[in-house]
């Protein structure tokens, strides 16, 4: 029987994707792998395996048996299971889409009516336990089936990121839930009154706020453990189990909020949200914090403070909060290091006497991060020397407590980087001396954590020491170490990319995408011409120095089939905008949000700039660390005048 591939095409717009439908496997000829690798996960953000072109080429799809149903498998050149598309009902039409990392199964797309469309989405394994249903099929989370009380506070930072209320909307328990939560009726009225009108004031909310964007990440739950309002409690006919004063942490462009949750109860189908979250600081830190809305009546009575600590803060650390907004603004307008030096030594004091005052675990641990990340920052720029001595006292203080390992490590490892850093600004350096002595720091961080999630970091620094160093098999050493014990670690995309990039030489190289403007680049439209592509930001002075280098060769030998193909990496799309107005580089850009976390950054495995590769005229690399000095030099050997030249794709800096 002649196999059928049916696209079952839902709006682009509305971030569906593509599904595809076949007949039997017993009965069919498989789809391509290029066909099985296309299909994408409905909902955004998955993390999962995604094989380049290269590597697409060795990967394989087959029918098979999966627990007594019969699908498509797709696996990698080592047998890895990639994507599973299953017909779970015998009826020879797919419906199920299940998407793979590092050999576990993370996410699943389910059409459970049938019907070719995906109305289930399940996160599993090392992704969480997410279950959403989307009723309408349209692609957009109508409720939750199951999601935890991190998950949802993740959702939410989404949500405000995206200004995606009906995201919101979907935090927030139906009228069905709430009826089955058993609440008395004044507790049960006050909740149907934050109910109401929640999306337009969440709408409001996220419009307004300017903390979190699409580049904010989700770092932490933060909370008291659960507790039980027993039932019986202002007239409720069930337990109920809560979390009060509930935050997430998280982290935009290296600077960490907090996302005040308030109040999230279980329900039979996981947790919700009971209100619009509050990105409150100072004064209002703490009157979010009295906002309890189970406990509420035993903080009125003034009930033991150790207990409520976590609930309402007390006089004195909403003291603090006020102190601490205020210094986070002299830091900032400081104009002077002895200005900086103060200050930055009074904040440090201050989150100091928040991590004493913590009244939970949670809390405790995430000031100690805060405090460890404002006082390596500020070190690291120059405006608090002292910082290097106060990180070693609170490493060393929490290396004493065998349950705080972990946060040991994190104080620890910026402890390290603000010394190492702290040294080689020293206008007398030693730099070579300096150098040895860091590295031999992180090879002892390393052996003393050696499951911190700072050691993979700790060894990408070895690994990029080493490669510069022109030791580069002991730098693929640190790679694969990377990749075989963190694997599912950002820095191991960094790790996987660089590998590539030592292993490219003789080999062609996928790299396409759009430009600032939306044009469409492929290198593989250039084969013919001899390429150089340059990895640049507007920060990288370097880079910049280049550019009239390149504008030259590219006017002396762009006849005889020379091009330069840029990769911008900036993170500020506005400067790049400005740039490219003044310097006209009158060749194609790149260009991804992210900067050096950026897809282009992560496929090559670009840590510093500048970074350059030279691909010859079948478009294989020959050169993947030329310098501008030698790339004349190399086109006299390679281009010949007399030879017909491929056409140049059109560029004009776009």
């Amino acid at each position: 029987m002649r196999l059928e591939i049916r696209a079952i095409a839902i709006s682009c717009v509305l971030g569906q994707a593509a599904l595809i439908a076949f007949a039997s496997a017993a009965q069919a000829a498989a789809p391509s792998v290029e066909q099985a690798l296309g299909l994408t996960p409905v909902q955004k953000n998955i993390d999962y395996d995604q094989p380049t072109a290269a590597e697409a080429k060795n990967c394989t799809v087959k029918a098979e048996k999966i627990g007594g149903t019969t699908g498509w498998v797709v696996r990698d050149a080592a047998g890895n299971t990639l994507r599973q598309f299953i017909d779970s009902n015998g009826d020879n039409v797919v419906d199920t889409w299940c998407y793979f990392h590092g050999g576990l199964e993370v996410y699943r797309d389910l059409d459970t009516d049938f019907n070719g469309k995906a109305d289930e989405h399940r996160w599993l394994n090392t992704a969480g336990s997410r279950w959403a249903i989307d009723k309408n099929e349209d692609g957009k989370i109508d409720t939750w089936k199951t999601i935890s009380a991190e998950e949802v506070t993740a959702e939410l930072v989404t949500a405000m990121a995206q200004a995606d209320t009906a995201r919101f909307q979907s935090l927030l328990p139906s009228p069905a839930e709430l009826a089955r939560l058993g609440l008395g009726a004044n507790k049960n009225r006050q909740v149907e009154e934050k109910l109401d009108g929640a999306a337009a004031r969440f709408e409001q909310v996220a419009k307004q706020q300017k903390s979190i964007g699409r580049d904010t990440r989700w770092l932490d739950f933060s909370a008291m453990q659960p507790g039980i309002v027993p039932a019986g409690t202002d007239g409720s006919t069930r337990d109920l189990t809560v979390y009060e004063n509930a935050a997430a942490m998280v982290e935009t462009s290296g600077k960490q909020h907090l996302l005040y949750v308030g109040t999230l109860v279980e329900t039979e189908d996981g947790w919700r949200l009971l209100d619009v979250p509050s990105l409150a600081s100072g004064t209002q830190q703490a009157e979010v914090a009295r906002e309890g809305f189970f406990y509420q009546a035993s903080i009125h009575r003034g009930g033991d403070a150790g207990q409520t600590a976590g609930v309402q803060p007390s006089a004195a650390a909403q003291k603090l909060f006020e102190e601490l907004e205020k210094l986070d603004a002299e830091a900032s307008a400081a104009t002077t290091e002895a200005v900086s030096s103060r200050v930055n030594n009074r904040r440090a004091d201050v989150l100091e006497q928040l991590i004493e005052q913590a009244g939970s675990a949670a809390d405790r641990a995430t000031w100690v991060r805060q405090f460890a990340d404002t006082v390596s920052g500020a070190v690291q720029t120059g405006g608090f020397p002292e910082g290097v001595g106060r990180l070693e006292k609170m490493a060393e203080r929490l290396g004493k407590t065998a349950d705080q390992a972990d946060l040991a490590a994190y104080v620890k490892y910026r402890f390290l980087l603000a010394s190492y850093t702290r040294q080689i600004q020293d206008p007398n350096a030693d730099y070579p001396k300096i150098q040895e002595a860091w590295l031999a720091t992180l090879q002892r961080f390393i052996d003393e954590y050696p499951q911190s999630d700072d050691t993979a970091d700790a060894m990408l620094q070895l690994a990029m020491a080493e490669e510069f160093s022109g030791e580069e098999e002991k730098a693929q050493q640190w790679y694969d170490r990377i990749l075989k014990q963190f694997a599912s670690s950002d820095v191991a995309k960094k790790a996987a990319g660089a590998r590539r990039r030592l292993e490219c030489v003789g080999k062609s190289v996928e790299l396409s995408g759009r430009t600032l403007r939306g044009a469409t680049v492929d290198l593989a439209r250039y084969k013919g011409r001899i390429v150089l592509v340059q990895y640049w930001a507007t920060w990288c002075e370097p880079c910049k120095d280049d550019h009239e280098t390149l504008k030259a060769l590219v006017s002396k030998y762009g006849n005889d089939g020379f091009s330069v193909l840029g990769v911008n990496l900036d993170s500020d799309v506005e400067a790049i905008k400005e740039y490219m107005k003044e310097s006209r580089l009158p060749w194609h850009n790149l260009y991804e949000r992210g900067g050096l976390e950026s897809r282009y950054a992560l496929e090559m495995g670009i840590m510093t700039l500048p970074a350059m590769l030279l691909v010859d005229e079948r478009g294989r690399v020959v050169n993947r660390g030329i310098h501008t000095g030698e790339v004349e030099e190399e086109l006299k050997k390679r281009l010949t005048r007399a030879a017909p030249a491929a056409k140049q794709p059109a560029g004009g800096g776009r």
